[in-house]
């Protein structure tokens, strides 16, 4: 007799595989965008199980709270600006439009007024690279270049946190209790390396997968393992 696959296991949304949210601190974005500049100071530095990074709670003049990323040399009692012509200072934040080409940033938004999307892990920093027109391109901490909006809003500064991975794990229970405080799975077992009632992949030796590693176009739920069919292969023609 077979058992569930782990993405169906998953799929049920029990206890077992559902992020424990009520210990987060809180959503991070950027406060709605307002006329003129808007200026917050840091009340405290927190710890979030939901953020790789240390979380500054930011206070502003019509007492609103807001979290935002620390950005690296944070304190409490600092102040943070939002506008267009504010100082070009750690935690700042401003449209891309008016930030120089080269400057560090972080907590950058996709979309104009989304709050950020790109670039919140702890120790990463993306630079802004060039600007064209109502286009900025910028450069992610992969090393992948980017168009975004000049009206999307980013942090500057490099956030908080960058030696987070310095530390060796040492051993496998530290890892599993790291991966525990977001409900990550882990230790998670190679589909090769399972039976042949228990996974796709299983059965004869380890190595050798025995049917494609791309799933079928119309396969069923419990066969939609291994990599993503892509929509289209090759290089892309240049018109």
């Amino acid at each position: 007799m077979g058992k569930n696959l782990i993405q169906q296991r998953r799929g049920r949304g029990t206890s077992t595989f559902r992020a424990p949210s009520f210990r987060y601190a809180g959503e991070v974005k950027h406060a709605k965008a307002a006329e003129g500049i808007r200026k917050a100071r840091i009340t405290d530095i927190i710890h979030s199980a939901g953020h790789s990074s240390p979380l500054a709670e930011v206070v502003f003049e019509n007492m609103e709270k807001l979290l935002v990323f620390a950005p690296q040399g944070a304190r409490v009692g600092d102040l943070i600006f939002y506008g267009e012509k504010v100082p070009l200072s750690a935690g700042n934040v401003m449209p891309l439009k008016s930030i120089p080409d080269g400057t560090g940033i972080h907590n950058i938004e996709s979309f104009p007024g989304d709050g950020g999307k790109f670039v919140r892990a702890s120790g990463t920093v993306a630079r802004v690279v060039s600007k064209t027109g109502s286009a900025v391109i910028v450069q992610l901490p992969s090393k992948k270049q980017r168009i975004f909006n000049s009206e999307c809003r980013a942090s500057i500064g490099v956030i908080a946190g960058s030696g987070r991975l310095e530390k060796p794990l040492m051993k496998a229970g530290i890892v599993f209790h790291k991966r525990g405080a977001k409900n990550r799975f882990y230790p998670r077992t190679s589909g090769v390396a399972m039976n042949a009632v228990a996974h796709p992949y299983g059965g004869t030796s380890s190595s050798h997968k025995g049917r494609p590693g791309i799933a079928r176009r119309f396969a069923p739920p419990g066969a939609k393992v291994g990599k993503l069919r892509p929509k289209r292969t090759g290089r892309r023609k240049v018109k």
